[in-house]
């Protein structure tokens, strides 16, 4: 069904307010899951904040985000088990911060779930003309090339760099499917593609709950992908988060954020042209130019923004209204 944007952040936000979270928490959550969807990433989106739900409806209460250790050059937080849209945000504010002063700054958070599309976190990075690099850790739901069990996440890495116009952005998983699109598979009822995901006996499956409940999901790209993975698993395992933690707990944060200015005053100016440059490549196919990373994303967000309403699936929004409208 097709929802106004309006009305599905207030969704989010009453959904939220259920947990207890304040005014600013549901803004910060509705915000970064209506900016996943409008750029057309969905299963990040409503889907993702029925999930939410389901983990945050069956947990302990969180606790507070805590510094654990901090330098001029550095910070690790315990999030608390809080969710990871509020612990990343606010490890990036004050990675931001730290960088006005020291040029290399790095920054972790453990103890939280959900950190969300790292894009949202490099914007933040950018507009403050910083370069960043975003990646994490999560429990064993992928198995590495060759192999039919999971040893670590779905594990996004992240880079972000500034321009006099619009950011590049890079933002990838590393795994052939991301939790959000197991998630929502299950809960529409829908089946995987096939060459995606493990079942628990090794098989290859297209039931996303197979592959989730002991099975596995594929890497993405792989040799090279189930590196750069195992990569993402041991930095976001620097800020003490453990190697295979339960689901949707422990994922491990990490991020460095750097001043270009350190370096050469003029990066930016030639970062975007750099940028301008790959989209002159001529293409292969005359009706599909070339395009830098982050372009597709800014235009996606650019069109549903002017439409004004987004795409749900019924069972997302049934799920999400009946809770909402459920005796507290």
């Amino acid at each position: 069904m097709k929802l106004q944007i309006t009305e599905a952040h207030d969704l989010v936000r009453q959904a939220m307010a259920r947990f207890g979270y304040d005014d600013a928490q549901q803004t910060i959550i509705a915000d970064h899951l209506i900016d996943c969807t409008v750029r057309g990433f969905d299963v990040g989106g409503l889907p993702r904040a029925a999930t939410l739900v389901e983990r945050l409806g069956r947990s302990e209460p969180f606790g507070p985000v805590v510094v654990e250790q901090e330098t001029a050059s550095s910070i690790a937080l315990d999030g608390g088990d809080q969710l990871g849209y509020i612990v990343a945000k606010q490890l990036t504010e004050t990675l931001i911060e730290k960088a006005r002063h020291v040029p290399v700054v790095a920054g972790t958070a453990r103890n939280t779930w959900c950190t969300g599309m790292f894009t949202y976190y490099l914007e933040m990075v950018t507009a403050a003309g910083l370069v960043g690099f975003v990646a994490s850790s999560g429990g064993p739901t992928v198995a590495p090339h060759g192999g039919t069990e999971g040893r670590f996440g779905t594990n996004p890495v992240a880079w972000g760099f500034p321009t006099p116009g619009q950011p590049i952005i890079w933002d990838i998983g590393t795994s052939a499917a991301m939790l959000a699109d197991l998630s929502f598979a299950i809960k529409t009822g829908q089946e995987l593609a096939p060459g995606l995901a493990f079942a628990p006996d090794g098989s290859p499956t297209t039931d996303a709950a197979a592959a989730l409940d002991g099975g596995a999901i594929a890497p993405w790209g792989g040799h090279k992908g189930s590196g750069l993975a195992i990569s993402a698993q041991l930095l976001g395992m620097m800020s003490g988060a453990e190697t295979d933690p339960p689901w949707l707990t422990d994922m491990g944060f990490f991020m460095v954020v750097m001043d270009p200015n350190a370096f050469s005053s003029d990066f930016p100016q030639r970062a975007g042209e750099y940028g301008d440059w790959v989209r002159s490549t001529r293409p292969a196919d005359p009706d599909s130019p070339v395009r830098m990373p982050f372009d597709r994303s800014v235009a996606a967000r650019d069109a549903t923004f002017a439409a004004g309403e987004i795409e749900v699936s019924d069972e997302i929004v049934k799920l999400l209204r009946d809770f909402v409208e459920s005796p507290a």
